[in-house]
């Protein structure tokens, strides 16, 4: 018994480091692809409507979140690129909510 015991922690020692791990490059390099694509799409949608923020990826902006993610990514840094790819993300979709609520506004007389 005290043998299955040992056995037992041990198994669930091995498990919980294996949890831990860091990520392997790979993985990050797909979950970068597959959030560039989803960005892309946001941005694309945000753009059709007049929402797109200056941010995301326009000329005179100091920040550019999309290229800067797209040369963090070249550059094998996964994670900053998908930090970056977020806030861009997420400036797309809140440009397209604010242009689509906003569609209707002008002067009142």
């Amino acid at each position: 018994m005290k043998k299955l015991i040992t056995a037992l922690g041990l198994a669930l020692l091995i498990a919980g480091c294996n949890a831990t791990t860091p990520e392997k490059p790979a993985s990050m390099k797909a979950q970068y692809e597959a959030a560039l694509a989803e960005t892309q799409a946001a941005v694309d949608k945000a753009a059709s409507v007049g929402g797109e923020w200056r941010d995301i990826r326009w000329k005179k902006s100091k920040k550019k979140y999309l290229p800067s993610a797209i040369k963090a990514a070249e550059a094998g840094d996964y994670a900053k690129a998908l930090k970056l790819l977020e806030i861009a993300k997420f400036q797309a979709e809140a440009g397209y909510k604010q242009a689509m609520a906003q569609k209707n506004a002008g002067p009142r007389f």
